[in-house]
């Protein structure tokens, strides 16, 4: 009899223990009014704890096996979470083959990296830069049990049980809070949303409403793969019924006359082998595209005058048109000013807020 009494207030103060666990806080967007919230997984819901746990591991160089990088390293808040070098360089000192990504409204993504169809989560997508082995990018594969045994401190067990309830840190739960506070980066509070959304007819200047009408214009074409609330066709979000993933070939390369790009990269036709993707790649967002030169997924385009030029003269042409190149990159002629205009309405897209309040974030 008293062994049974006393598994029973065993188990009742067991009860009473998980009874006293605090639920994670759902996490509170606070999105402008024509911004519907993005699409999340079940699997991985946003909280307030998981956000804040996976900021505290996107800027921790623990992660990266010789602990020399982070993911800030190649994603640095000033410069709207891009990297500013032609391409990141990996925790070996190997150099990556892509420019890095600007980390802004990812959330809305319908694919990720620069051209794969079959990323469509950011928990599939930070796998790559976590466990790549070709290049090295941070070096997890194969230590992970290293990476882990660095995250079982007090602080961060304490992190990893309030937002996941459990104190032992884990890889799911690393990949979890990283793709949390990734998602919770988000950007439309710039000089463009003031005037076009919340009323404000002096936001942009009167050059800029004129590099808008151009952006916007059959003349440019630029709003037909960089259009929608993210400036780009690749999106998703909870009032769309389904995923946009276009990608294009924007003329950029073409090594043998008949259309084929370097074969350090040819874009989607890597993934999926099919001819017609040749060369085809993902149309990034413009939101805070002024901060994240240098430009195209090679980062072999230094400004965005040279970004504007390299549009208006339909590609690098050469010798031959790459025979695969969207119909939408046919060129253009604009007077200087109206470069001038166009380039201003890009400045636009800077939003001030979001990058101060995050490189102060990379400081705590």
């Amino acid at each position: 009899m008293a062994i049974t009494l006393r598994s029973f207030l065993l188990s009742i103060f067991i009860v009473g223990l998980t009874a006293c666990s605090k639920p994670p806080t759902p996490y509170s967007w606070n999105l402008p009014h024509n911004v519907p919230p993005p699409q999340v997984p079940d699997d991985n819901p946003m909280t307030e704890e998981g956000v804040a746990l996976g900021k505290k591991l996107f800027f921790d160089t623990a992660l990266s096996v010789n602990e020399s990088i982070a993911c800030s390293n190649c994603h640095l808040p000033e410069h709207a979470f891009a990297d500013p070098r032609t391409v990141s360089i990996g925790a070996g000192g190997e150099a990556l083959t892509r420019n890095a990504l600007a980390l802004v409204n990812v959330a809305y993504n319908a694919s990720f990296t620069w051209a794969h169809n079959n990323l469509d989560s950011i928990e599939k997508q930070i796998l790559i830069p976590l466990f790549n082995e070709h290049p090295v990018e941070m070096g997890v594969t194969g230590n992970e049990s290293l990476i882990l045994s660095r995250l079982n401190t007090p602080a961060y067990r304490e992190g990893f049980k309030a937002a996941y309830g459990d104190s032992s840190p884990n890889m799911n739960n690393v990949v979890r809070a990283l793709a949390s506070y990734v998602r919770s980066l988000v950007s439309f509070n710039s000089s463009f949303d003031k005037y076009a959304y919340a009323g404000d007819d002096y936001a942009l200047t009167p050059q800029q409403i004129r590099g808008l009408n151009l952006f916007f214009s059959e003349r440019t074409e630029c709003f037909h793969c960089h259009g929608g609330v993210n400036f780009t066709q690749s999106s998703k979000h909870s009032s769309q019924s389904f995923a946009d993933q276009p990608f294009h070939n924007t003329g950029m390369y073409n090594t043998d006359g008949m259309g084929s790009y370097p074969k350090s990269d040819m874009g989607l036709y890597s993934i999926t082998h099919n001819k017609a993707d040749m060369g085809k790649f993902r149309a990034p967002t413009l939101r805070n595209i002024a901060l994240t030169a240098p430009y195209m997924h090679d980062g072999s385009i230094e400004t965005l005058e040279d970004v504007v030029a390299f549009y208006a003269r339909g590609g690098n042409k050469r010798d031959k048109i790459n025979p695969y190149r969207s119909p939408f990159i046919k060129g253009f002629r604009l007077t200087e000013s109206e470069k001038a205009a166009l380039i201003a309405f890009l400045h636009g897209l800077t939003d001030d807020k979001f990058i101060d309040t995050h490189k102060v974030h990379k400081k705590e």
